[in-house]
């Protein structure tokens, strides 16, 4: 089977050109794709654990840690100790941080928009379903058992 043929091929090559086109973007804002998508998972009002962040986006200890860090220094966060738990930290976004989560929020929105008015309805319901079913299937184990 040619590497073409497989699912896993074009998963993997289709997040890579959208990784490459949201970091693109981003580094004219002199940030990252992956500093976009932490800004995106901070609570705006209430901040977010940071052991909470690195699980919500699948992400690394290590690799969130120094994310984080180079955000910090960046002013887009702050870190505070969590009120309830003081043995937890709580990160924040600076008024910087709300700035650029904007910028963030809308590649999003403009990436989705453009792949939605260049796929029908009917043929994007059929790539969701398709796409949770691998999910599935791999979080089920129904794979390799």
């Amino acid at each position: 089977m040619k590497p073409e043929e497989t699912i896993d091929f074009h998963i993997k090559y289709t997040w890579q050109n959208i990784a490459r086109m949201y970091n693109d973007l981003a580094s004219g804002y002199g940030s990252t794709m992956a500093m976009g998508y932490v800004l995106l998972n901070i609570d705006i009002e209430n901040g977010t654990p940071s052991t909470a962040l690195g699980p919500k986006m699948g992400m690394e200890a290590t690799s969130l840690s120094r994310i984080l860090k180079n955000m910090e220094a960046k002013d887009l966060i702050c870190r505070k100790k969590n009120p309830a738990d003081g043995r937890s930290v709580l990160v924040f976004l600076t008024d910087f941080g709300k700035e650029k989560r904007e910028d963030a929020k809308k590649a999003v929105i403009d990436f989705n928009e453009a792949v939605f008015s260049q796929i029908p309805e009917q043929k994007l319901a059929i790539f969701f379903e398709v796409i949770q079913k691998v999910n599935e299937l791999i979080s089920n184990r129904k794979i390799y058992s």
